[in-house]
């Protein structure tokens, strides 16, 4: 026998005799005597914002026990083999992680792991309402959220963001903002009702800073016998930030308080990174402008604190914030304001008022924003109001009055109306309450016709549920027997629009009141007859305002959120919306997050989906 052959028949006989001794299944804590690492924990990589699990593998006799340790301290309830961080922020860069094993013979200490939390890949910013001044309600830079990941099984609530009242404007975000003394952080921008800001750290819910914007002695609004804001008001509209403003960039926000019986509205720039006041702020509000219409004195229109309400999401364009007012519902007097202020200086630049002579005309929009193009013009949906029908020589109402237009304006030189539409029957819909102020106006992106011309378009919806597609150089003004505009689509929503709607990949969404929410796809510059594509499920009252994540034209989900008890989040394939990837109620009440609160519109980035709601922000992501 050779030397090979007997040492084979050696190591058989001591197999048998000791199946342990031969075992080379190292996976488990099996064997004898004190711990021993067999697999070191490895470093890891993560974007701000996600999870990083470590994993150690180790043999000794039984049971072995696990103690994690985060920069040579020990976590809290990480006992077992493998651990995972809560999600990771700026601050956790660097940190080192390593086990402890240990059993009734001694212990070992792993290798450390070192955590890189990467800031290169958190770029996203949600700086305006509906992600940018077009009001498109898109964002192409999503990486992590798929079709593929998006269900109840991977999917879900992830925490909750409280605060001190009802989150009525959009939460805005900014990715590697340096706190002092706090590192750096993806930050969460809240406002509420009862007048504060937040400024959260975005995965884990931190405070960074709050602050009320209150003055000494004041208080939020009453509800001024309105019951469409409740139950008290404070900031209502979607805030913008400027991060080149001061020294770490602002956040411009409008207030409503009072003070017995004196009302007042002001304009705020908060720090990004403190929420101090900035340039002198805040600034009190007051306007006139010429004209005998409601609320008039002299042969000024007077501006009112407490008639009016910032509802309309602020824009900033071209170093100007602007804000647009509505009333409280329809109680008279009022008209229709649009301000500038000077974001450096927050001086009053320009005031418009688009019913001068006349009343009512409101900016509504749902909560929508002032839609802006290339060329420093805005437009939006005026509410019911007095309108001229007879012209002046450019077709303009002869007394400067456009309640219930689709408006452009133009910014150089001051606020001035350069093109509007108006309805044939336009006057019969503002006293019937049936306007197209309901809704909000979008500025779509340069889109080239069957002839290879390109069109410059915005399109709008209102109460009377047609889709109204204008042509920014010429809208069609107006003209007493029909609609002399680009595109009309006439019947294809079933409810009226209380929302805006959102664009991605010539594809434009609509949720109306009691309906599906539909997809209409643009070819040769003009939308389809029809909707392509529909939910399986319709949405009440107000309908819909729905956002786009995609990673460039991959992985598109249309999401939308259900006014509801409980409300509902949505998700769905924006190729097809028959195809929902998930909603919240799939889970029981695992992901369920209260009752739901009407014109809000979700803010996703960087794999997280925030929904604000009657007491906080709701949060939603990729599950542990």
């Amino acid at each position: 026998m050779s030397f090979r052959a007997l040492a084979g028949l050696l190591f058989s006989i001591l197999c048998l005799l000791n199946w342990n001794a031969c075992s080379t299944n190292s996976s488990t804590p099996e064997g004898s005597g004190s711990p021993s690492i067999t697999s070191q924990p490895s470093s890891l990589t993560v974007q701000a914002g996600q999870t990083a699990t470590f994993t150690v593998g180790a043999r000794g006799a039984a049971p072995l026990g696990y103690q994690w340790q985060k920069n040579g301290s020990d976590i809290s309830g990480a006992t077992a083999a493998s651990y995972t961080t809560p999600p990771t922020s700026g601050s956790d860069d660097g940190s080192t992680f390593r086990a402890v094993v240990s059993n009734s013979m001694g212990s070992v200490t792993s290798n450390p792991a070192t955590l890189t939390v990467s800031s290169s890949m958190s770029a996203v910013d949600v700086t305006t309402y509906h992600n940018d001044n077009a009001r498109t309600g898109q964002n192409l830079a999503e990486t992590l959220l798929n079709p593929g990941n998006v269900n109840s099984t991977n999917f879900g609530k992830v925490g909750f963001f409280p605060v001190d009242g009802k989150v009525d404007a959009q939460p805005l975000y900014l990715s590697n903002v340096n706190i002092s003394g706090q590192g750096t952080h993806n930050v969460l921008y809240v406002v509420t009702e009862h007048a504060s800001v937040y400024a959260f750290d975005a995965a884990g819910g931190t405070v960074l800073w709050q602050v009320s914007v209150l003055g000494t002695g004041e208080t939020t609004s009453d509800t001024r016998s309105c019951s469409q804001v409740t139950p008290e008001i404070g900031i209502t509209a979607t805030p913008v930030i400027d991060q080149t403003r001061g020294p770490n960039g602002a956040i411009y926000v409008v207030a409503m308080s009072k003070s017995g019986s004196t009302y007042f509205q002001r304009l705020h720039a908060l720090d990004l990174t403190t929420g101090a006041e900035l340039f002198g702020g805040p600034k009190n509000i007051q306007a006139s402008f010429l004209g005998s219409g409601d609320g008039s004195s002299g042969g000024m229109v007077i501006f009112d604190p407490k008639q009016y309400e910032e509802r309309a999401g602020m824009l900033l364009l071209n170093g100007t914030v602007y804000m647009a007012w509505t009333s409280h519902c329809d109680i008279r007097p009022y008209t229709g304001w649009v301000m500038a202020y000077d974001a450096s200086t927050l001086a009053q630049t320009s005031v418009l008022n688009v019913t001068p002579n006349g009343n009512e005309g409101g900016i509504w929009q749902a909560g929508g924003g002032l839609a802006a193009d290339a060329s420093g013009n805005f437009y939006f949906l005026d509410g019911n109001g007095t309108f001229e029908t007879t012209l002046d020589g450019n077709g303009f109402p002869n007394k400067g009055d456009y309640g219930n237009g689709f408006i452009k304006v133009s910014t150089s030189g001051g606020l001035a109306v350069a093109d509007y539409f108006n309805m044939f029957n336009t006057v019969s819909e503002s006293n019937a309450d049936e306007d197209l102020g309901s809704g909000a106006a979008m500025v779509l992106p340069d889109l080239t016709d069957g002839s290879g011309q390109v069109q410059h378009l915005a399109v709008g919806a209102g109460k009377d549920s047609n889709i109204y597609v204008v042509n920014r150089e010429k809208m069609g003004k107006f003209n007493s027997s029909s609609n002399n505009i680009y595109q009309q689509l006439s019947g294809v929503l079933s409810g009226g629009v209380f929302s805006a709607p959102a664009y991605f990949n010539n594809t434009l969404y609509y949720g109306s009141v009691g309906d599906n929410l539909k997809a209409f796809t643009i070819t040769d510059a003009r939308l389809s007859s029809a909707p392509t594509s529909q939910t399986g499920n319709s949405f009440p009252y107000p309908g819909c305002t729905p956002g786009i994540s995609a990673n460039g034209t991959a992985n598109s989900i249309l999401w939308a959120v259900e006014n509801s008890n409980p409300a509902v989040l949505h998700a769905y394939d924006a190729t097809n919306l028959a195809h929902e990837l998930y909603n919240s109620n799939q889970a029981g009440s695992r992901d369920q997050f209260g009752a739901g609160n009407k014109f809000i519109t979700p803010t996703i980035a960087n794999g997280r989906v925030y929904v604000g709601t009657t007491n906080g922000v709701a949060v939603f992501g990729l599950l542990p």
